[in-house]
């Protein structure tokens, strides 16, 4: 499988998982996934996440996915900006998504951060995905 994009994989992998009905899906580990977990965990949208340690010695992110009533609460999972074409936004121009029901995750300066946070912050930066 081609790893240009593992942001883009981990997001796949949460998308094919909640199709199925899985509880947990894992995820190679890297800061950046983290942080992008970190921000769908603060905005309700998974259980959690945590660290677990493969038999070959790898570190994996293991993501508790969120359900109601049956039905996966994160409905679209979007990539935006992408390893052929980022995606940059100042400020004022982070893309509210669904009139602000979703949100845009948004690598900035200061850290991995909601679309809310990162307008509150003033700051700007990469579009990485939106979750709604």
């Amino acid at each position: 499988m081609n790893m240009n994009d593992p942001l883009g994989d981990m997001l796949t992998r949460i998308r094919n998982s909640q199709l199925r009905g899985k509880s947990t899906v894992r995820s190679p580990s890297s800061k950046l996934r983290a942080w992008v977990l970190d921000v769908l965990q603060a905005e309700g949208y998974i259980r959690g996440y945590e660290e677990v340690t493969t038999e070959a010695g790898h570190t994996e992110l293991e993501i508790s996915l969120k359900y109601f009533e049956g039905q996966p609460v994160i409905r679209e999972l979007a990539r935006v900006s992408k390893p052929g074409r980022r995606v940059y936004a100042g400020a004022k121009e982070i893309p509210q998504v669904r009139q602000g029901l979703g949100v845009s995750i948004v690598s900035t300066p200061k850290g991995v951060m909601s679309d809310a946070n990162a307008r509150n912050a003033n700051v700007g930066g990469e579009v990485l995905c939106t979750v709604f």
